[in-house]
């Protein structure tokens, strides 16, 4: 079924806007900006490296967004953020393989273990943000969101309720998918919103098994070490 094109910014037959595009990438440059705050040897490459490139990468996103370029604008986010998750995968193998040498002191894992938590959290938010119902511009599209990957509480509710509610042209935006892989990443399971897509369920246990890797296994080595 071909999708309506909706004009960024603009209103289509419902009486919201257009989902704001600065949280997401305001997430990109945080995850740039964490992965420079780590120790050096846990990059590829210089520390500044990956933020400098997000940072370059960022600017034709917002301009393709703007020109209504939007497939090309979804093939740039996706290889930003490929590249967030081969260095955040990078730096945990690295902190991991360092552990038995003491090269770190114990402050030292316990920040880089917190960052590259956070960093988890933000960067599986923006892949479920930029894939879920067939990324933000054709959920834009869309009177309301009722076919996804993820089945959110207001999916479920009768139009009666959703009216009452005030939640009629309901779609989810950057912050449920951040609330989302918060949840992930602290219970290990996605809270109230079930998972209906085998790519999310795949893409669910790899965030799970890093925040386990950064958070179980770092922390723990990190404070019986002082």
């Amino acid at each position: 079924m071909a999708s309506i094109d909706v004009q960024p910014g603009k209103p289509h037959d419902d009486p919201r806007q257009a989902e704001p595009r600065w949280p997401a990438l305001l997430a990109l440059l945080a995850m740039g900006a964490l992965q420079f705050g780590l120790p050096s040897c846990l990059s590829l490459g210089p520390d500044w490296l990956l933020l400098a490139v997000v940072a370059v990468l960022v600017a034709p996103v917002i301009v393709l967004h703007r020109r209504g370029r939007h497939s090309v604008n979804q093939t740039l986010g996706y290889l930003i953020l490929a590249l967030i998750t081969v260095q955040l995968i990078a730096s945990l193998v690295l902190l991991v393989a360092g552990l038995p040498s003491h090269r770190e002191s114990p402050a030292t894992l316990l920040l880089s273990a917190g960052g590259l938590w956070v960093g988890n959290v933000l960067l599986f938010a923006s892949w479920y943000w930029r894939l879920d119902g067939g990324g933000p511009h054709r959920r834009d599209a869309r009177h309301t969101h009722e076919i996804g990957a993820f089945l959110f509480p207001q999916m479920t509710l009768s139009q009666d309720l959703k009216a009452t509610l005030g939640v009629r042209h309901w779609r989810p935006g950057f912050v449920d998918y951040l609330f989302l892989a918060f949840n992930t990443s602290t219970a290990f399971s996605p809270t109230d919103t079930p998972v209906l897509s085998r790519w999310a369920k795949a893409m669910m246990m790899v965030q799970a098994g890093i925040s386990l890797g950064a958070v179980a296994i770092l922390a723990a080595r990190a404070i019986n070490v002082f």
